[in-house]
């Protein structure tokens, strides 16, 4: 989330854009991510995918550069949660052993600060393009029979969507926006165990979001 906000105050406070207009204001979005899971114990790999909805509000700030193109940052304040991930396996050594006892082993993801750092492109009086970079700080939790523990990590990745902003009188304005958002891979190494592996791959997914807001 660094590099995003270095790269935002950057082009935020040159002279080219220092007499320019100042937007403001709060946005509510519904989306669906997909993601593949994978751990990976010695030789042992376990994968799965997964879809899932969220619905979250975030603001956002943006300045002008411009009649036609604009720099903004939007930010997340809530944290959104996965749902929790759970699997029962056969306990190795008890089975071993005769005793046939199994295990149950659970993972739950947790996502902060999504921060995104965008431009928008008026192509007319409404409809906009959007391009952007955004980052999240994955926070792990898992309960797992192996006794493995995960540390956290951050992922980051693009954004691109299609606006329509429409004034409505006091400089405030309306916008309706899709987007679509590819935030990469993350791989963990257990601190316990440096064999043992997860990973979250092609974290993805789509959102509609309406943004009021309003011009200084």
């Amino acid at each position: 989330m660094k590099k995003i906000l270095i790269s935002f105050f950057a082009l935020l406070f040159t002279g080219s854009v220092a007499s320019a207009a100042v937007n403001v204001g709060v946005s509510m979005s519904a989306a669906g991510f997909t993601a593949t899971g994978t751990e990976t114990e010695s030789d042992e790999k376990n994968q799965e995918s997964a879809a899932g909805t969220a619905a979250y509000g975030s603001i956002f700030i943006e300045k002008t550069l411009g009649d036609r193109l604009s720099i903004g940052l939007d930010y997340v304040p809530a944290t959104l949660d996965s749902e929790t991930a759970e699997n029962v396996q056969d306990d190795v050594k008890a089975k071993a052993d005769g005793a046939g006892s199994q295990v149950t082993n659970t993972v739950k993801a947790s996502f902060e600060n999504l921060t995104t750092i965008y431009l928008n492109l008026n192509m007319t009086e409404n409809l906009y393009l959007k391009a952007g970079m955004a980052s999240v700080d994955v926070i792990t939790g898992e309960s797992l029979a192996t006794g493995s523990k995960y540390g956290d990590g951050d992922m980051d990745g693009t954004v691109v969507g299609l606006g329509y902003s429409n004034d409505f009188g006091n400089s405030m304005f309306i916008r309706f926006e899709g987007t679509y958002m590819d935030l990469g891979s993350l791989s963990l190494t257990s601190s316990t165990n440096s064999d043992n592996k997860v990973s979250i791959d092609d974290l993805n997914g789509v959102s509609g979001t309406i943004k009021i807001g309003k011009s200084f």
